[in-house]
């Protein structure tokens, strides 16, 4: 009874509907895994960048050394550093086109890192509606089979004349592997995905912080600029 009862003879044994929606599942699954690892690799990979250009930044070096440096590793930097150099870029075509007025100059470069932080946030953000997906989707798609399942077993038992639960049993448990699969593959996503959400929402306050700080040492090199002009 335990040899018949196995997971893998009730997969074997099951409909060719359900065995499909298994094999969906299962695709889904692997898929799902592989978006969190990649996710979880994207994030922490991202976090690092922004810990070393944070530090170099308030250690002291001159904005245009960074600038140069951000402008020479532009593929490699993160997402801080990204944001970085395009408020500065702006700035400096803003003064380079003898534009003096502080306003001007700081509406420019504030625009320019807006831009830029929605985009680096738009690649952070990548793959999380997968995840979404996958949590809201796979135990629908399991309880499909499972329904299908059971109506597939109840088919074949009306034709018998004695019922019993040794008759019923296998049926029911082929059916019921499908809502296992399919919990199986929505349970890490709805996991990770609440998980990435609030690592993502740091990184987005994180980003936001810096790009106020750094707008407000450009004001202030501005201020300094003007005073020592008049």
């Amino acid at each position: 009874m335990n040899q018949d009862l196995s997971i893998l003879h009730l997969v074997l044994n099951a409909s060719i509907v359900v065995q499909a929606v298994m094999v969906i599942l299962v695709v889904i699954s692997v898929s799902s895994w592989a978006a969190i690892f990649r996710k979880l690799f994207d994030l922490k990979r991202v976090k690092s960048l922004n810990d070393d250009f944070e530090r170099d930044f308030w250690s002291g070096t001159s904005l245009n050394d960074l600038f140069a440096t951000a402008t020479k590793n532009a593929r490699d930097s993160g997402p801080m550093e990204r944001i970085f150099a395009s408020g500065m870029r702006e700035y400096q075509k803003l003064r380079e086109k003898r534009i003096t007025e502080p306003g001007t100059l700081m509406d420019g470069a504030r625009r320019a890192m807006r831009a830029s932080f929605q985009r680096e946030m738009d690649v952070v953000e990548s793959n999380l509606s997968f995840l979404a997906s996958v949590g809201s989707v796979s135990p629908y798609v399991g309880l499909f089979g499972t329904v299908w399942g059971i109506m597939h077993s109840f088919t074949g038992l009306a034709s018998m004349q004695q019922v019993t639960l040794s008759t019923v049993a296998p049926g029911i448990a082929e059916a019921l592997v499908s809502t296992a699969i399919g919990l199986f593959a929505a349970i890490p996503a709805v996991v990770a995905y609440n998980r990435f959400a609030r690592d993502i929402d740091r990184i987005a306050i994180r980003l936001e912080t810096f790009t106020e700080e750094f707008s407000n040492i450009l004001q202030r090199n501005l201020g300094a600029q003007s005073a020592s002009g008049h």
